[in-house]
């Protein structure tokens, strides 16, 4: 194959980071002469990750507008102008190829500008319902990976393409379960919960879990919850010998090998990779996100049977309900898995990158 130079742009969450750096490993595995560069946003977490991961990254100064009145939206004006420009030298001294955005504060900036180099740029919209920033880019972009039926409501339909959102390949054949609960120190014979608030942690979540810690214990469930960064120093102290408390745990193939059942946010990031893993799962969508997107997301498996779903304003009232229909009901259980496995597309890596290749090689 012949050399190829991407810059990919995603960040902010999770849910950007893993998919881009799930891309980027996986051009280097097809093509050897490919070089990659990471674009991100000064202070935001891929500044972390993506070095650790073993890529370059450059970081714009780029936030997102807030909902609210701040401050910081006052500087937006600003960061904007400013990132465009450093932008734009990113791209004239690497020279890319071809420029992928997978969503994130640097995306917007980054690929408005190839677009107006005319460099060629693919977009992967991991929701149901895509945000503003992509929703713009698109009427330029020569390509838009989605994961979802429909999206032709909101981007041009000559452009799409149904790939499904990328996970890391070590997901989608994991270790086995006693293997991984011992890694965790937990009891191999005991039915395991785990729990994920999202890469940034939940403290709603987190407050929902302490409070039913006792009702786990009754059930004779031992949990695995990863708490997020910040909340580590307020939670740890209610581990025990069935609660096993972590900040973040970057070996996801480990802790979705353990979980015998989940409770998780339903960004599109972790609703992919839990496709693929096919375990019984409650969402509770997070209601901060733009457009209500988790809350679409989380839908969009409940009408296909293959999930459960608590909104958090029914936390109080729905979740002793529906959390024992996730741990006690085999028939539930069987068919929230089956669903699950139907609905995931383990190959989707794989369109994205034959997608590339074929822009690159036009």
């Amino acid at each position: 194959m012949k050399p190829i130079k991407i810059i990919i742009s995603g960040g902010g969450t999770g849910g950007h980071i893993f998919p881009a750096l799930a891309i980027a490993i996986g051009m280097q595995k097809i093509n050897l002469n490919t070089s990659i560069l990471f674009v991100g946003a000064k202070g935001k977490m891929e500044m972390e990750k993506i070095p650790k991961a073993g890529f370059l990254i450059k970081g714009l100064w780029i936030s997102g507008f807030q909902r609210s009145l701040s401050f910081e939206n006052l500087l937006f004006p600003l960061k904007l102008v400013v990132s465009i420009i450093q932008a734009f030298r990113v791209l004239k001294e690497f020279k890319p190829n071809i420029v992928v955005g997978t969503g994130g504060f640097a995306s917007g900036p980054l690929l408005w500008v190839a677009q107006l180099l005319d460099l060629p740029t693919i977009l992967q919209e991991q929701n149901s319902y895509p945000g503003f920033t992509n929703r713009i880019l698109s009427k330029n972009a020569n390509r838009i990976c989605v994961a979802y039926d429909g999206m032709e409501k909101f981007f041009p339909k000559s452009k799409i393409l149904l790939t499904g959102n990328p996970v890391r390949s070590n997901l989608v054949n994991l270790i086995s379960s006693e293997k991984s609960k011992k890694h965790f120190d937990l009891n191999p014979k005991i039915k395991t919960l785990v729990v994920l608030g999202g890469s940034l942690g939940s403290e709603r979540i987190n407050e929902l879990i302490k409070s039913n810690l006792d009702l786990f214990n009754e059930l004779d469930l031992q949990v695995l919850w990863q708490c997020g960064q910040i909340y580590y120093e307020k939670y740890k102290k209610d581990a025990s010998n069935k609660v096993v408390i972590k900040p973040f745990i970057s070996k996801m193939e480990q802790l979705y090998a353990a979980a015998d059942f989940i409770i998780s946010r339903a960004g599109a990031g972790s609703i992919s990779e839990l496709s693929c893993v096919g375990k019984p799962i409650l969402l509770i969508p997070s209601p901060n996100v733009t457009a209500n997107h988790q809350y679409r997301n989380a839908q969009a498996l409940v009408k296909e049977n293959a999930a459960l779903m608590v909104e958090e304003k029914d936390l109080e009232e729905k979740f002793k309900k529906y959390f024992l229909i996730l741990v006690s009901d085999e028939s539930t259980q069987q068919e929230l898995k089956q669903n699950l496995k139907r609905l995931s597309r383990p190959n989707a890596t794989q369109n994205i990158i034959r997608e590339i290749i074929q822009l690159n090689d036009n």
